[in-house]
């Protein structure tokens, strides 16, 4: 009987506070690809000590840079985590189980959350954080689309879903929250503009208030104390921000274009 094999493939850029705890993870793979892209830091030295083999290069797109991850894929299975992700023991033992199996051609893995060291069970969504997600797959089951954030996935086969869970650890603090919010409206700000694809003040507004209901109430933020309700108001200014920032670099276009003539 032919055993199949699992690549462990991990998207990083200047992540080595986080690396090591990640590779170290799932050292259990039968390989480990680890993508760097503009990365400066001591993340391909973390990497290389740990015996990954090692993507080094530039991407702008999102979807580009973690298909060149997959395509360098050895493995039947691949199990994609970002840097900041932990594969619990439980989740380890599970994937060693499933990836022999017929069960399944993809699996959808809980997540738990943590900003700094606290488990924050509820009101996650949108760009915050998700509650799961397919992070293991057959070669060839799952596809990223074009995008510079949070670019569509097409999934193919049969969908399974796992018990064990990914320890994600998004934010140090309300600092890092904030931050990961002002980088994540200006890449989706700059999507829109590439796409042509300008929200209308109307609706932004809607999503503001629907946002932080969904997030706040439907998805029990509200249990999470202050953690809850910055969860739900970041997620609230996201789309405002996002759009601000595409009227911004079209006022900036606009200005240049005056100043040409």
């Amino acid at each position: 009987m032919t055993t199949n094999r699992l690549s462990l493939l991990v998207v990083a850029r200047d992540e080595e506070r986080q690396l090591e705890d990640c590779l170290t993870s799932g050292t259990f793979a039968d390989e480990i690809i680890v993508v760097l892209d503009r990365s400066t830091d001591a993340s391909a030295t973390i990497a290389a000590r740990l015996g990954a083999k090692i993507i080094d290069g530039s991407w702008v797109d999102e979807g580009e840079r973690r298909m060149t991850g997959i395509s360098q894929c050895g493995g039947d299975w691949i199990l994609e985590l970002d840097a900041d992700e932990r594969i619990s023991a439980e989740l380890a033992a599970e994937v060693a189980t499933q990836i022999q199996s017929d069960d399944a051609d993809y699996y959808v893995i809980p997540f738990r959350n943590y900003i700094g060291g606290r488990w924050v069970a509820h009101g996650w969504g949108a760009y915050n954080g998700i509650g799961a997600k397919a992070a293991l797959f057959r070669r060839g089951m799952k596809q990223w689309q074009s995008g510079l954030v949070h670019p569509t996935i097409v999934l193919d086969g049969k969908r399974g879903r796992l018990h064990g869970h990914i320890d994600h650890f998004v934010d140090e603090d309300i600092t890092a929250m904030y931050a990961r919010l002002n980088r994540y409206s200006a890449a989706a700000a700059a999507d829109a503009l590439a796409k042509n694809d300008i929200p209308h003040c109307f609706s932004t507004a809607r999503r503001f208030f629907s946002r932080f209901l969904k997030s706040y109430v439907q998805r029990r933020g509200y249990k999470e104390g202050w953690h809850g309700m910055a969860l739900a108001m970041f997620s609230a200014l996201y789309p405002v921000l996002t759009h601000i920032k595409i009227l911004e670099s079209m006022d900036a276009a606009h200005e240049t274009k005056n100043d040409t003539k």
